[in-house]
């Protein structure tokens, strides 16, 4: 019988110079929708590529379907090639499944085990929704926003957001029996996440996702895996806790993991603490003597020998009690990286506009806008992909010269901006060197873990030199803080504390995101950007209520 399931069963894994995984086991179901959250780095990706048979685990056993497929980050496809093409080849396998199916239908009658093969045939067309592929290729690129790309239209035109989205749109078309997608709400806008969700819950085959979408999450996961040693549980010795039901639920089990665990791990020190001064210390003060000299004496020998006896009883009961909980201890509770907050210094008064905006457009990227920020001003900029935020962002740093408009700035504002696209002048210098030039310090942060402060930047992930540009900022707080697509690679745990923080920052907060979790929450003002041509423009201020110098 053909596997619909899959089972990862004690997987470890390791790269030449660290220890991935040592013992993961989890099984996916037809069915579930199963998400890897943890810290970045703990080897959500990699086990992914394990499930996908991309890598090869060390040890441990793998049970997945034939049909399995991943989606990744960039099409395998050359410049030339078209969206047609892409299409076309993604559902070559449904189509083949109809045409496996034709033939088992027109032995049937002919050969006495034909209709084991028909009825196989049958299974994995159904499956597959083979008989409405046309309709869902018509609606899923509708569903992923490039229904109005021409077919005709080769890979190399088309935007880094169109080419993911394209990954998707193949991925779900060739419709595996068990889907794996890491980060797959890339690049994508409120509909088409909600096209994303509608369809995994409709997926009839098991599902293994990683994510750092917590509102994605909550809406499509049934199980969440942390993998994560810090995640909480004492109680198993392999790595990976399994927590039902949504984001929401996890984070709620999580927590009340953690403070079992760091009390039972209090509870077991203590007693470990008391054994051993039975066993180190009760032994020596038992009294002894071999010969006594007189009746008195004697009987307090008697006497003493019992206690001796006493003792020494409590004392090998000790010491097995101790040998037992030494060996059977919980582990320490692992510290995660916790965002401490950010840094105290003077800014401007609270009610003070420190940065305006004035009928500000770049043309073919921004339409016209008109935004006041002040002293401790909180502003989130929404948008569907290609709006204009990170545009936007730009001209509020000073790095964009607008099309047309002003921008105005108070005398020795200091703005501060983290880009969601990274570029550093230097790949070969560590974090290390780069905060001995700047005179910072980050080690009380918890952004970035001490083992990656002397490593150069190209050998650390993206998501980690992420983390450094954010705790460059955080050690030093600009009166103005940019925040472009914050969350993206950060653990959710981080993100979390990041957006929690973000109230307590001494200086204003400008966020650009798609992250629906953290606008679900948001307190402060809002900018939604319609377009790129026709974005919200705020309400002016009135004429002579500020002074900017330029």
């Amino acid at each position: 019988m053909p596997t619909h399931h899959l089972l990862l069963d004690g997987i470890a894994f390791a790269y030449p110079d660290r220890t991935v995984f040592t013992d993961v086991s989890l099984t996916v179901p037809p069915g579930e929708r199963v998400a890897l959250v943890g810290e970045n780095g703990v080897g959500k990706s990699t086990l992914l590529r394990i499930a996908a048979g991309e890598l090869e685990p060390d040890s441990g056993t793998i049970e997945r379907p034939a049909r399995t497929e991943m989606l990744w980050q960039e099409l395998p496809y050359p410049a030339h090639a078209t969206l047609d093409d892409v299409l076309v080849d993604a559902v070559a396998p449904v189509r083949e499944i109809v045409h496996s199916l034709e033939a088992a239908a027109s032995a049937l009658g002919a050969d006495l085990g034909a209709e084991k093969a028909y009825a196989q045939a049958l299974e994995a067309a159904e499956l597959a929704e083979a008989w409405s592929l046309d309709a869902r290729i018509h609606a899923t690129l509708a569903g992923l926003g490039l229904g109005d790309v021409e077919r005709s239209r080769q890979l190399g035109r088309l935007s880094g957001g169109q080419r993911s989205r394209l990954a998707l749109a193949a991925i779900l078309l060739r419709h595996p029996t068990l889907l794996l997608l890491d980060e797959p709400t890339n690049h994508l806008d409120d509909d088409a996440t909600a096209f994303l969700v509608a369809e995994l819950e409709a997926w009839r085959g098991p599902v293994l996702i990683s994510s750092h979408d917590r509102a994605f999450l909550d809406d499509v996961a049934t199980r969440i895996v942390d993998l994560d040693p810090a995640a909480g549980r004492y109680d198993s010795l392999r790595q990976g806790t399994v927590y039902t039901g949504s984001f929401t639920n996890y984070l709620e089990q999580r927590e009340l993991d953690r403070v079992r665990w760091a009390q039972q791990y209090r509870d077991e020190q203590a007693e470990l603490k008391r054994l051993r001064h039975v066993v180190n210390v009760s032994a020596r003060d038992v009294f002894h003597t071999d010969r006594p000299r007189t009746e008195a004496r004697a009987s307090a020998k008697f006497y003493s020998d019992k206690a001796a006896k006493t003792v020494g009883r409590r004392v090998r009961d000790a010491r097995t009690q101790l040998g037992r909980l030494q060996r059977e201890q919980v582990a320490k509770p692992h510290d995660p990286l916790s965002f401490a907050g950010f840094a105290s210094r003077r800014h401007a008064p609270e009610s003070e506009t420190v940065l305006s905006l004035q009928r500000v457009s770049v043309a073919g990227r921004l339409g016209e806008i008109s935004l006041d920020v002040t002293g401790r001003g909180r502003w989130l900029i929404t948008g569907t992909n290609g709006s204009g935020k990170s545009t936007l962002l730009q001209v509020m740093d000073g790095t964009l010269e607008p099309s047309a408009g002003r921008r105005l700035a108070r005398p020795g504002l200091r703005v501060g901006r983290l880009a969601q696209d990274l570029t550093w002048p230097n790949l070969e210098l560590s974090p290390r060197q780069i905060l001995d030039v700047l005179g910072l310090e980050i080690g009380s942060l918890g952004l970035v873990h001490p083992r990656d402060l002397n490593r150069r930047l190209g050998d650390l992930s993206y998501g980690t030199q992420r983390r450094f540009a954010l705790a460059l900022l955080v050690a030093n707080p600009p009166d103005v803080l940019l925040l472009d697509e914050p969350t993206n690679h950060l653990s959710l745990s981080l993100a979390e504390e990041l957006e929690e923080a973000l109230d307590d920052y001494p200086g204003a907060v400008v966020v650009a995101s798609h992250d629906r979790w953290l606008r679900r929450r948001w307190t402060g003002q809002v900018l939604g950007i319609v377009s790129s041509a026709v974005p919200a423009v705020c309400e002016e201020p009135e004429p002579g209520a500020y002074r900017l110098s330029p």
